[in-house]
């Protein structure tokens, strides 16, 4: 993940809460932020899942075998990537889990679940080269998509769901365009998913100082779906939801927008320790995946066939 140019419109932002209508009122599961948290602390017990690595390949394990108890249907869509900047070749799989998968009516779950190959912002020097454990850049987002198919498997709700866990976003180097959001792009150019109404992708959503802004490319591609999501917030009170428009982020999200697929990316880019080997647990808070679980859970359940 890496910034975009910031553009900001204040018009635009007084758009936004121009809307007042609260949402419904359905009968929502509630979201076990112990749970997430459990999961988010046992994807970092298996290290780095940079791609290449032993822990990419037992992470895959984990993570196809973890959905695979709540999802009706989990595949893999492998492919290999030749990078120029680095001069490696990867064998890469986005994981995919689909929900009610006769359901005509659906909405995308993603979030990435590889890990960066360098600690290349740290403050030490001497760990540039040290793969990060990437407890919120990537555990966190997985952790909590993980626990919403878990309680949406044990209590359906009326639309179906599918959950695509991104590889090789977390790839590239500083300064290239080229080996960022690998699995995403791919996925874009090769959909295996029919009917899919709109996205919500989460990245960075278990920093324990959490604030998620209006990511500005969401509200630019998505506005509706913006609108959705941060009204959800605001009628459960939760306030790590917060009504501005913040930057525009480059991360899985383009390429599904690109492709046509509308989609919004809750993420908190001011995160002190992004890509550096202090992203670990102890950064992270369950009350954070919890404030997220939440909202998306009360969005999932209170759409419509």
């Amino acid at each position: 993940m890496r910034f975009a140019d910031k553009f900001f419109s204040v018009f635009l932002f007084a758009l936004v809460f121009a809307f007042g209508q609260s949402s419904a009122c359905a009968e929502v599961p509630e979201f076990d932020d112990r749970h997430a948290f459990f999961l988010l602390e046992a994807q970092c017990a298996i290290g780095p899942r940079n791609p290449g690595s032993t822990g990419h390949a037992q992470g895959l394990e984990f993570l196809q075998r973890e959905l695979s108890f709540w999802a009706d249907t989990v595949f893999l869509q492998t492919f290999t990537y030749d990078s120029k900047d680095r001069g490696t070749t990867l064998r890469l799989s986005n994981i995919i889990g689909r929900l009610k998968p006769e359901a005509r009516s659906r909405i995308l779950l993603c979030a990435h679940w590889d890990t960066r190959p360098v600690a290349d912002h740290d403050p030490n020097p001497e760990n540039w080269d040290t793969p990060i454990l990437g407890a919120n850049d990537g555990a966190s987002g997985v952790a909590v998509l993980l626990e919403i198919a878990r309680r949406c498997a044990l209590d359906p709700p009326d639309i179906g769901v599918d959950i695509v866990l991104f590889d090789g976003e977390d790839y590239g180097i500083d300064g290239s365009p080229t080996d960022w959001l690998i699995g995403s792009k791919y996925f874009a150019r090769n959909p295996v998913i029919p009917r899919v109404r709109y996205g919500i992708l989460l990245d960075l959503i278990g920093d324990r100082d959490l604030h998620i802004p209006i990511e500005d490319a969401s509200f630019f591609y998505a506005r509706e779906i913006v609108e959705k999501i941060w009204t959800t917030a605001r009628d459960l009170g939760i306030t790590t939801f917060e009504n501005r428009i913040g930057q525009a982020i480059y991360d899985d999200h383009i390429p599904l927008n690109e492709a046509g697929l509308p989609t919004v990316d809750v993420v908190d880019f001011d995160y002190e320790f992004w890509h550096t080997v202090r992203d670990t647990p102890a950064e992270c808070s369950p009350k954070s995946l919890e404030d997220v679980g939440r909202v998306i859970m009360h969005v999932i359940y209170n759409e419509k066939p």
